[in-house]
């Protein structure tokens, strides 16, 4: 999901005689909208079924509603909240000429001081006000997630579904080498090729042969590891397929830069591009806040802490990045970001796993004006093209 980083558009100046203003709680049973038709005074809070086209005959017949009052419609405005939906009804309002925006959860203040009633009539209402008010101009009252195409939500999903068959794989292995440790069998590796064969000659300390319950479920579980593993091949081939096509592609040609990294690979070349470095960034700010590698400071009065991480930003770039950050220590150590590390950490080696966030951060952006600007990281070394 976006967050609150390079979201916001700019608003559009509200004109209340000609404006049309719907705000939607979107879910998966029902769309509770709440409007503001001009000339109309009533405001409704109603329920209807999830249906995209139900949902355009209101606005008609509001648009109706409010010419019969005397006033005539020139911009209807819709906005929900971002959610499990996504941005499907954004686009399908928008190429029907309505103006849709998309709210961020997150940038809607709610009261935090005590438990608060929460339902669809009180979550429409504070969404209202919010919608207006950045319809007026300012800013502060939310932020507006940019509604991505088909396509830019269809690139990402080959690397997210590469890193949960990765984490299965890791689930299955783990589990098949704890059943075989609870009998007391070590130094079985289940990931050779033929670990299968060599089931029926393990043999306990008691020199019993693996129960058969067990037994199954191993044999099960590799078949399982095998055809997950299969498919994570596909997608990486798919993936070098789909590069050496377009090399030049926007994305592409962003994914070949920063592969030539020594210490970058394919993989998390290709997640960083589609996850955060083709997105229109404002500046490095924003892009380490994207990613959620900046610090949540805790200040009141004379009291001043440090919270950590935000964790606010994209949990994939940040995980990402993590690693990066160690794997860059080992393959570009001569680099002036490996030498800051060290310079700062070699006196105080408590410091290593709070320094490493640092570190991310700043290797972030020296990637992402790399991809935009072309500049190098200072002795970063780069394979031939």
């Amino acid at each position: 999901m976006q967050k609150l980083n390079d979201l916001s558009r700019s608003p559009i100046p509200l004109d209340p005689d000609g404006t049309l203003i719907a705000v939607i709680e979107l879910s998966l049973v029902e769309l509770a909208r709440r409007r503001i038709v001009p000339g109309v005074e009533r405001q409704p809070l109603k329920k209807l079924e999830a249906d995209e086209s139900a949902l355009l005959k209101l606005l008609d017949r509001w648009r109706e509603e409010a010419k019969k009052a005397g006033h005539w419609i020139e911009r209807i405005a819709v906005a929900f909240e971002a959610g499990r939906d996504g941005f499907w009804l954004a686009r399908w309002l928008r190429a029907r000429d309505i103006e849709a925006h998309v709210i961020h959860a997150s940038s809607v203040a709610v009261s935090r001081e005590h438990r608060r009633a929460k339902t669809d009539r009180l979550d429409t209402e504070l969404l209202k006000r919010s919608f207006l008010g950045w319809l007026r101009g300012e800013r502060d009252h939310c932020k507006m997630v940019p509604i991505p195409t088909i396509k830019d939500e269809d690139a990402k999903r080959p690397n997210r579904e590469h890193e949960s068959l990765v984490g299965e794989q890791s689930r299955i292995v783990n589990r098949m080498k704890a059943a075989l440790i609870r009998l007391g069998v070590r130094g079985f590796n289940p990931k050779l090729k033929k670990a299968a064969e060599r089931l029926d000659g393990l043999r306990t300390p008691e020199g019993e042969p693996i129960p058969p319950n067990t037994l199954a479920e191993m044999r099960r579980d590799m078949v399982r590891r095998r055809l997950i593993s299969d498919q994570i091949r596909q997608i990486e081939d798919a993936r070098l397929e789909l590069l050496k096509q377009a090399p030049n592609d926007g994305p592409h040609a962003m994914v070949h830069l920063l592969a030539r990294i020594i210490g970058v690979g394919v993989e998390t070349a290709d997640m960083l591009v589609q996850e955060v470095l083709s997105r229109s960034m404002r500046d490095r700010r924003a892009v380490a806040r994207y990613a959620g590698l900046t610090g949540s400071p805790d200040e009141s009065g004379r009291r001043r802490r440090e919270k950590g991480l935000t964790r606010s930003g994209n949990a994939r770039v940040r995980r990402g990045m993590i690693q990066l950050a160690w794997r860059f220590l080992m393959f570009q150590k001569d680099s002036t970001l490996a030498q800051w590390f060290r310079a700062r950490t070699e006196s105080a080696r408590g410091t290593r796993k709070t320094m490493i966030v640092a570190l991310a951060r700043k290797l972030l952006i020296a990637l992402w004006r790399l991809v935009r600007e072309g500049v190098v990281p200072d002795g970063v070394v780069l394979r031939p093209a």
